[in-house]
């Protein structure tokens, strides 16, 4: 099954190399796309319960979903999450 999520704090290249790295480690996900125009995250995984995995872990980043609080702890993660993805790329 495919989902796709609308997130928060997106910014670069840098965020979506570490948003599409931390989400392909996670068991049953796979073909992690990460959409800078749109802001969205696309994803395939095998049961429902994954999603708010994926969800958790985008948040925990800095990168909530669209409408979850977004703190200025968040907003900070988000860009501590993009150097590493820049570093990383």
């Amino acid at each position: 099954m495919t989902e796709t999520v609308k997130i928060q704090n997106l910014k670069c290249g840098g965020c979506a190399h570490t948003i599409k790295t931390k989400l392909e480690d996670l068991d049953n996900i796979s073909n992690v796309v990460v959409n800078n125009d749109t802001d969205e995250v696309h994803f395939d995984y095998s049961e429902a319960s994954q999603i708010a995995t994926v969800v958790e872990l985008l948040s925990k980043l800095g990168y909530p979903v669209e409408g979850a609080s977004n703190p200025i702890t968040k907003k900070a993660k988000s860009f501590v999450s993009c150097a590493v993805g820049r570093m990383n790329s």
